[in-house]
C-alpha cells in the first residue's frame, strides 16, 4: 500500500474531496446492511405466521429507500472520487509535459521518445487507476467488509462469525503473495511495451528510409519479436492476476461451507432462528464483494505503484540548465565573445571544443567553417546555452551569459539548425510559430527574405497550405527556407544560421544572405557552413579543426595564408566552373 503513502501529497490537495466520497461510501455500506436484515425478519414473521400485509408493505418501503438512496449516494462518490483521479493524471501529465520542455539535450540522448510516450499515457493511467478504483476498493472493501461482520457478530452471532472467518488469514497471505509477484511482473511488463512503443515511433518517423533500403520484412519481423516479448510479459501478468479470484472464491466458499454446516447446528439447538440464518448467510454473500475487491485491490495498486515509480524517477531527473538567483530579465545585446578553454559532453572523455577565442562586435557576420565533426554546432549550441559545464566563460554584451535569464537570452537569438522541423500547420503558422500574433504581411515579409514567398504562393492553398508532419511535402530547400522565414519574424539581435543553406542552390543562397545583409543591418549573424561563399563576406571567419580556432580572419586576410581555407575556397570555386561547363 505504499502507493498511497507517496500520493498522498495529492491526497491531502483535494481532501475534501475525498474525505466527501469516503463518507458517503461509508454511508453506502451501512445501508447495505439494512435489506439482508429486513429479509431475516420477513422470513421469521412467515414462518411465524405473524406477517402482514401492512408489515409487508412497510418492509417493502423500507427496501424502495434504501435501494434510491444508495443509488444517489453512489452517483455522488464516483463524481467525487473518479473526477479526482482524472484531476491527478492531468496534473501528473502536465508535470511530466512541462518536465520534458526544461530538460537538456543530454536528458533526450539517454530517453527514447516512444518510452517518454508510455510514461505519459500508460503509466499515468495506472496512477488514475489507484487514485480512483484504488481508493474506491480500499474504503469499499474494509468498510462494506468490516460493517457486515460487525452486523454478523453482534446481531446474530458471534460465535458463527468468529468460525466464518478463520480462512481469511489464508486468504490475506496468499494475496499479498500474488502482490508482490504482481509489481515486479508488472514493471517488466510496462518496459517492455516502452521498447515497443519506441520502436512503432522510430519505424514509422524512419519508413521512407527502410522502405528504400527495403527493409519492410526485416523491420516487420523486430517489431513482431518485440510484440511477442510484451504478449508474454502481459501473459505472465495476467497469470498471476488470474489466481486471485479464484482463490477468493475458494475461501468465500469455505467460509459459506462453514456458515451452513455450523449455523444448521446452532439452528437445531435453538441458538440461532432460521430467520436469522437466513440473514447471515445474506450478509456472508455480502462479503464476497469486499473479498473480491481485496484482491483487486492488490492489483490495482502493485500496477499503480510500478507506475508510479516509473513516473517518479523521470520527474528526480535534474533539470541542468537553470537561471541564477538574480538572473537579469533582459534581452542581452551587445558584443559576443568566446574565451573557452574546453568542453566535453557529459558522459564522454575527449573535449570536443579547445582553446576557442574571439570577439565578434555587434552588427557583424561571424562565419564558421571546417570539416565535418570539428565542432561547428557544439560551439552554437554552447551559445544558446543547451550546455553548460565548459571551463571558460562566454559572455554577451559584456555579462556571461548565465547572468540571463534562459528565456530572455533565447529571445535574442533566432537559431535555425541543421535538423528542420515543421510542424503539422500550415505554412504560414509554421512561420509564425516565432510570433504567433504576427500579421499576414509580416508572415509574408519574412518569407520574401528567406526567399520562400514565391514557392509558398504556388502551393495548392497559399500560405494556408498544411504541409504534413514534419514537413514532408516539402522539398529539403523550402524546409530550410521557411525554417529561415521562422527565424528572421523573431527579428532577433543574433540570428545563427547552422549549415542552413545547404539545400539551396547558388544564386538562392546569395538572394538569401543579401536579403539578410539589408534587412539586419545593425544585427549581428553567425553562418556555419561548409560552402564558403555562404560565409565569405562575414566581417570575422574561423575555421575549426578537431575543436580548436586554426584558421581567424576575413576572407582577405584568409586568402593570403595558404590554409585550409584558401585550399576549400579555390577547390570550390573550380567545381562551380566546371559545373557551369567552364564559363
Amino acid at each position: 500500500m505504499k502507493v498511497f503513502l507517496d500520493l498522498g501529497w495529492y491526497f491531502k490537495k483535494e481532501k475534501k474531496a475525498y474525505l466527501s466520497g469516503i463518507l458517503i461510501l461509508l454511508l453506502v455500506a451501512l445501508l447495505q446492511l439494512v435489506p439482508p436484515k429486513v429479509i431475516g425478519i420477513i422470513a421469521d414473521e412467515i414462518k411465524e405466521r405473524t406477517i402482514t400485509k401492512g408489515n409487508l408493505l412497510r418492509w417493502m418501503g423500507v427496501l424502495a429507500v434504501v435501494g434510491l438512496a444508495m443509488y444517489s449516494l453512489r452517483y455522488y462518490w464516483r463524481i467525487m472520487i473518479f473526477g479526482s483521479s482524472v484531476k491527478l493524471s492531468k496534473l501528473l501529465r502536465n508535470r511530466l509535459y512541462h518536465h520534458f520542455t526544461m530538460m537538456s539535450p543530454s536528458f533526450y540522448q539517454k530517453r527514447r521518445i516512444g518510452d517518454l510516450m508510455a510514461h505519459a499515457t500508460n503509466d499515468l493511467q495506472a496512477i488514475q487507476q489507484t487514485a480512483g478504483m484504488g481508493v474506491l476498493t480500499l474504503v469499499d472493501s474494509l468498510s462494506t467488509g468490516g460493517f457486515v461482520i460487525l452486523a454478523m457478530a453482534f446481531t446474530i452471532s458471534w460465535k458463527l462469525t468468529l468460525i466464518c472467518l478463520i480462512p481469511m488469514p489464508f486468504m490475506v497471505m496468499l494475496t499479498s503473495w500474488f502482490g508482490t509477484m504482481l509489481h515486479r511482473t508488472f514493471y517488466q511488463a510496462q518496459e517492455a511495451f516502452s521498447s515497443l512503443n519506441d520502436k512503432t515511433q522510430e519505424s514509422i518517423t524512419g519508413i521512407k528510409v527502410i522502405k528504400t533500403f527495403g527493409q519492410e520484412m526485416e523491420d516487420i519481423e523486430d517489431f513482431r519479436k518485440q510484440s511477442e516479448d510484451v504478449v508474454q510479459k502481459n501473459i505472465t501478468v495476467a497469470k498471476i492476476d488470474s489466481l486471485f479470484d479464484p482463490t477468493i472464491s475458494i475461501i468465500v466458499g469455505i467460509s459459506f461451507f462453514l456458515s451452513i454446516v455450523f449455523g444448521a447446528k446452532y439452528v437445531l439447538s435453538g441458538e440461532l432462528t432460521i430467520g436469522e440464518l437466513l440473514s447471515f448467510t445474506t450478509y456472508l454473500g455480502l462479503l464476497i464483494w469486499p473479498m473480491l475487491a481485496f484482491g483487486w485491490l492488490f492489483n490495482i495498486v502493485e500496477r499503480g505503484r510500478a507506475s508510479y515509480d516509473r513516473v517518479s524517477l523521470l520527474l528526480q531527473e535534474k533539470v541542468e540548465i537553470t537561471d541564477n538567483k538574480d538572473a537579469l530579465n533582459v534581452v542581452p545585446a551587445g558584443d559576443i565573445e568566446f574565451n573557452l578553454a574546453d568542453f566535453t559532453y557529459p558522459g564522454e572523455t575527449e573535449p570536443v571544443l579547445k582553446d576557442i577565442h574571439f570577439s565578434l562586435h555587434q552588427g557583424e557576420t561571424l562565419g564558421i567553417v571546417g570539416k565535418t565533426g570539428a565542432g561547428k554546432t557544439t560551439l552554437l549550441k554552447l551559445l544558446i546555452r543547451e550546455f553548460d559545464s565548459y571551463h571558460g566563460e562566454i559572455t554577451f554584451g559584456g555579462k556571461t551569459i548565465q547572468e540571463y535569464r534562459l528565456e530572455k537570452l533565447r529571445e535574442a537569438i533566432g537559431y535555425v539548425p541543421q535538423d528542420h522541423f515543421l510542424f503539422s500547420a500550415s505554412v504560414g503558422e509554421n512561420i509564425a510559430f516565432t510570433n504567433p500574433n504576427a500579421s499576414t504581411k509580416d508572415v509574408e515579409s519574412a518569407a520574401k527574405i528567406a526567399n520562400i514567398h514565391d514557392d509558398i504562393l504556388q502551393f495548392s492553398d497559399g500560405y494556408h497550405t498544411v504541409v504534413g508532419e514534419r514537413g514532408v511535402s516539402l522539398s529539403g530547400g523550402q524546409k530550410q527556407r521557411i525554417s529561415i522565414a521562422r527565424a528572421i519574424l523573431m527579428n532577433p539581435e543574433v540570428l545563427v544560421l547552422d549549415d542552413s543553406l545547404s539545400a539551396v542552390d547558388a544564386k538562392t543562397e546569395e538572394a538569401i544572405l543579401s536579403a539578410l545583409r539589408q534587412e539586419r543591418a545593425g544585427k549581428t549573424t553567425i553562418i556555419t557552413s561548409h560552402r564558403l561563399s555562404a560565409i565569405q563576406h562575414a566581417n570575422l571567419i574561423i575555421v575549426l579543426e578537431e575543436g580548436r580556432i586554426v584558421e581567424s580572419g576575413d576572407h582577405e586576410v584568409l586568402m593570403q595564408s595558404d590554409g585550409w581555407y584558401k585550399e576549400m575556397y579555390l577547390r570550390q570555386q573550380l567545381e562551380e566552373l566546371v559545373e557551369h561547363g567552364g564559363h
